[in-house]
């Protein structure tokens, strides 16, 4: 399972409490952490006003490669001048989080994708909102991957995401992430899906339990990338005893090593 780290937000008080200050340290500590946990990409937002969030991607683009030089970042904006500054300072061509259906993305964040050959979120919505169904999803979908085909990306960079609501809601919203996800993979099977799992939870109790159950379902129908707190250590071992029983871990050799070095199971004692 492909994780991307999700710690690394604006939108999180800490966070931007540590972009304004320039708290390097704070930012350094929360990279090395998710990427000692298991992340391959950390996904890095700002989420500061447009003005000034180029300048504040570019610092924390330098920020994260110090601490974490061997992660790929995941640049998180719909500001495209932010993710341009952004992309002009990895040393790895970036993930761009995201592209959707919505026009001013489409004219924004495609063709940057395009141009530097980057992997790219793909989001089931658009101008009209997130779809209610599977079908309507898949829609979408279908519409984005024939304009990144006709923009010279191929179908492996992109990461598609079904849209994650929470079961509060609506309780068939599992169900229709789960559906669109079985479609996706069915029909573009060269792509990637992902998703902000812990979405799923948003206003229930025993949230790590519905989020845990929820992994085994999506891994299951697809999915072989999420976007999660790498650090729950719960989590990350139902994620990756699910794609062991499900077959996709050769000899169970990556469980395995996981349990050995201590990153599932019982935490070890100093």
């Amino acid at each position: 399972m492909i994780v991307i780290g999700e710690k690394i937000n604006g939108t999180r008080k800490q966070v931007a409490q540590a972009i304004q200050d320039r708290d390097a340290d704070f930012i350094r500590d929360l990279a090395q952490r998710q990427f000692e946990s298991g992340a391959t990409y950390l996904d890095v937002n700002a989420g500061t006003l447009p003005a000034r969030e180029p300048d504040d991607m570019i610092w924390l683009v330098e920020t994260v490669q110090e601490a974490a030089p061997d992660a790929i970042l995941c640049l998180d904006s719909a500001n495209t001048e932010a993710l341009r500054a952004g992309i002009g300072k990895t040393a790895k061509v970036p993930m761009l989080n995201s592209l959707s259906g919505e026009q001013f993305r489409i004219d924004g964040v495609l063709p940057l994708a395009c141009e530097f050959k980057t992997e790219l979120i793909v989001l089931a919505l658009d101008d009209q909102g997130i779809p209610r169904t599977s079908e309507g999803r898949l829609d979408i979908v279908r519409r984005l991957i024939d304009l990144t085909r006709q923009g010279g990306l191929p179908d492996e960079k992109l990461f598609i995401d079904p849209l994650v609501m929470a079961i509060s809601t609506g309780t068939e919203n599992g169900n229709i992430t789960l559906e669109t996800c079985r479609k996706v993979r069915e029909e573009f099977p060269a792509t990637h899906l992902t998703c902000g799992l812990s979405n799923i939870s948003f206003g229930m109790p025993l949230r790590s339990v519905l989020n845990q159950a929820f992994m085994v379902l999506l891994a299951q129908a697809g999915m072989d990338s999420v976007i999660v707190n790498p650090e729950e250590r719960e989590l990350r071992g139902i994620m990756m005893a699910a794609e062991t029983l499900l077959g996709k871990d050769r000899h169970c050799m990556n469980f395995n090593r996981a349990f050995r070095s201590g990153r599932i199971g019982p935490k070890k004692e100093a």
